[in-house]
């Protein structure tokens, strides 16, 4: 058991050297001037987008369930986050009112999760996907005719634009169909810094996943996807579990749009769409199921290449095709595990006869 938590816990520091090496270079380049403007403006993003991949991850590949309602989360927490941020901005400084708008992002996600997860978790399969996919459509749809302002007699909140009335200095802030705009004006101090923060939290976000897939819940978990009737027969809470998973994710999914919000001057409800869940589930399926490392990996490939590929106009896409493809061969195929598996056990043997020597 001691060698099997060793085994584990060396894995998971594996992983954090990989996000802190990776950082460590992009900030040698930036400070020798080698990195392009449009690697600068991708950093942040690749943040929020591994961020959602490895919070997906938790309920796609541990939970055994699919959820395509992962881009209704983000958009939760970037617009409850944005809207404190408004809210807060003559009261609080920057660095604290980032964190509690963190905080509120996650909070509020996750209090999303715990409401559509209790009676949707009882769906399996399809049936699942698709009540996930009609609650990020909702959500989306809810959003794009409120609007949300602050005055002298308080905070105000109309489904019309004829309907919303401010006294006179009041503070529009959510503009229905135009969204949020000035959020990241207000962290002009900090801005510099967003990159830094959105690693550091993403090593947040693989320790909280790491530590509770390792865990007893986090087994429970593992149990329900490979055996529900086997599960529920020793006594496990299949529900229970099951909730645990979707809302940790939902809540850092939230955490993944309060990052992405913070990091633009307009946010608009229209790229919350289903195109960006399945988006990352995407990342989730070709980086490997139930593989966070993986998920990290193809979240970075994946959004950063055709962005780095727009120089070959025409044959960008064609080039991004045959990645995906090269990717889902390379994780999927039985072929290319089972050449994987013996390069690992290759590595392993020859560990060990060194060790022995």
């Amino acid at each position: 058991m001691k060698n099997k938590m060793n085994k584990t816990t060396k894995n998971n520091f594996i992983t954090y050297g990989i996000v802190i090496l990776l950082f460590a270079v992009v900030q040698t380049l930036s400070s020798t001037g080698n990195l392009s403007r449009l690697l600068t403006g991708l950093l942040v993003p690749l943040c929020v987008y591994t961020i959602a991949a490895v919070s997906l991850n938790l309920v796609v590949g541990f939970s055994g369930e699919l959820s395509l309602g992962h881009a209704g989360f983000m958009c939760v927490g970037a617009y409850s986050s944005a809207l404190f941020s408004h809210m807060t901005a003559d009261a609080l400084p920057s660095v604290p009112r980032f964190i509690l708008a963190i905080l509120v992002g996650a909070v509020v996600a996750g209090v999303f999760g715990v409401l559509i997860g209790i009676p949707v978790l009882r769906l399996r399969g399809d049936y699942l996907a698709i009540v996930t996919l009609a609650f990020g459509e909702i959500i989306k749809n809810l959003i794009n005719i409120l609007y949300v302002g602050v005055d002298e007699n308080g905070i105000h909140v109309a489904t019309t634009s004829a309907g919303f009335k401010l006294a006179a200095g009041g503070k529009k802030i959510l503009k229905g169909a135009l969204g949020i705009s000035g959020t990241s004006a207000l962290y002009k101090d900090i801005k510099e810094n967003f990159f830094l923060i959105g690693v550091l939290l993403v090593l947040i976000t693989l320790f909280i996943v790491q530590n509770l897939v390792n865990s007893r819940s986090g087994r429970a978990i593992m149990s329900t996807r490979d055996n529900r009737i086997a599960a529920e027969s020793i006594g496990i809470n299949v529900t229970k579990y099951k909730l645990l998973a979707f809302t940790v994710s939902a809540a850092l999914a939230g955490v993944a749009g309060v990052l992405y919000s913070h990091n633009l001057s307009m946010l608009k409800v229209s790229v919350f769409d289903y195109n960006m869940s399945i988006l990352i589930l995407v990342y989730v399926v070709l980086g490997g199921i139930g593989n966070l490392r993986g998920s990290m990996i193809a979240a970075i490939i994946l959004y950063a290449l055709p962005e780095l590929l727009r120089g070959f106009a025409n044959y960008r896409m064609l080039i991004y095709a045959v990645v995906l493809i090269v990717m889902m061969l390379f994780n999927w195929a039985p072929a290319a595990r089972n050449w994987r598996s013996r390069m690992v056990e290759k590595f392993k043997g020859g560990k060990m006869n060194k060790e022995a020597a």
